[in-house]
């Protein structure tokens, strides 16, 4: 059966509520997804551009939708609930592989897959050791208070990212302005196009650079065997580099920060990371769970009725799997909005369910355990240097964050 209407929220025009909702505590999701989740797990929401979709906030239905094969993440579906104003139309033409479905996603993720191996990132483990050291000494080179999103975070993951992919780092200002524009809610189709037109003339020459003399990067590989076998066109590779830098670079970009105020907010936690450094990988897990900061990234179309516990899904309709919502669902989760590095639970869904389950995953864990094991163990004394209510949310993002991290040692 479908959600009852009735159990809608609804605005005082009596339209459904308005989606996205703002975060007001950087470190929990809205109040209004527990409500949801409790009365109407699956809620109707009007999102903008003036559709309507459905929000899926209990864990398990999170699951179930994203593994359905009726779950489309096409965005060239006319239903597809995108929440940024130039999103659906930049996606519908340039084809990321995150925004297609099998076997085209298959066949673009098969290329990536092997990069992200556990085999492969744990080789990785000193060069980020390196980055990460050297950051440190960049961000203790900073007049106090430095920032710890642009003086820190922002440099690691640019960083680490365009190595694995083989891209020069000289400009990490540019990337973060790409990054800002193309994730940005805001911005028109006409500003992402124009950002992403910078970032493909740089990846477009380096295409030709690779190709005439391969390196050890993602890139060459990528150049030299799918592109040359003629497995993937010049324009799809584009897409799928620069889907492939901006999600590696954006995501860490706002956990870094945001998981080490959180340490801090946690002395207990930290004082027991201090004591037993082999609870990092747990503790990684464990703040991925609590900040879910790629909440609203799972945007999907129902090709056919999606049965959840009580509700479908109807055909045709958009539906939004709000990560935050399942990660805090205590059905699933003993105390969730609790840090416990020591949790038993390793079920959580901040990288996604399914087919669409984040290639870069293993990397994402490996650079974020890494950048703040370091962090902890140059600064011990690090701390905020101004009151947590002080500091602008990244709310009008694809991926949530924070704008700046004042902080001193």
């Amino acid at each position: 059966m479908t959600s009852s209407p009735s159990a809608e929220p609804r605005s005082a025009d009596g339209r459904p509520a308005s989606f996205p909702i703002g975060r007001s505590c950087p470190f929990a999701p809205p109040d209004a997804y527990a409500a949801m989740r409790e009365e109407a797990p699956l809620t109707k929401v009007a999102i903008p551009g003036g559709k309507e979709a459905w929000l899926v906030t209990r864990h398990a239905d999170v699951r179930t939708a994203l593994a359905s094969p009726a779950a489309s993440s096409d965005a060239r579906h006319p239903a597809f609930p995108a929440l940024g104003d130039g999103e659906q139309a930049v996606a519908a033409d340039l084809r990321p592989f995150i925004r297609m479905d099998p076997p085209d996603h298959t066949r673009v993720r098969r290329m990536l897959v092997g990069e992200f191996t556990v085999k492969r990132v744990r080789a990785m483990r000193p060069a980020i050791e390196e980055i990460c050291a050297e950051q440190v000494d960049h961000l203790l080179s900073r007049p106090a208070p430095a920032d710890l999103v642009g003086d820190y975070a922002n440099r690691v993951s640019t960083t680490v990212i365009c190595r694995l992919l083989g891209v020069p780092t000289a400009d990490l200002e540019f990337f973060r302005r790409v990054t800002t524009i193309t994730g940005g809610r805001s911005s028109t189709a006409e500003q992402v196009g124009a950002a992403l037109a910078d970032l493909f003339a740089l990846l477009d020459r380096l295409i030709d650079d690779k190709a005439a003399d391969p390196q050890d990067d993602l890139i060459s590989r990528l150049v030299t065997g799918p592109l040359a076998r003629g497995e993937i066109t010049r324009s799809s590779l584009l897409s799928q580099i620069g889907i492939t830098l901006n999600a590696g670079h954006e995501t860490s970009r706002n956990m870094i920060p945001l998981a080490a105020l959180t340490l801090l907010r946690h002395p207990e936690q930290l004082d027991l990371l201090r004591a037993d450094p082999g609870l990092w990988p747990a503790a990684v897990d464990e703040l991925l769970r609590l900040l879910s900061v790629a909440d609203v990234i799972p945007l999907r179309v129902a090709t056919e009725d999606i049965e959840l516990d009580g509700a479908t899904i109807p055909a045709g309709d958009g539906f939004i799997a709000l990560l935050a919502a399942a990660d805090h669902d205590p059905r699933a989760f003993a105390d969730p909005g609790e840090l416990d590095i020591t949790r038993s639970e390793r079920h959580h869904v901040a990288f996604g369910y399914g087919v669409h389950q984040c290639v870069g995953q293993n990397l994402g864990r490996l650079e974020l355990e890494v950048a703040l094991r370091t962090l902890f163990d140059r600064v011990p004394t690090l701390r905020p240097a101004v009151p947590v209510e002080e500091l602008p949310l990244r709310s009008a993002s694809a991926i949530f964050g924070l704008e700046e991290v004042p902080v001193r040692w």
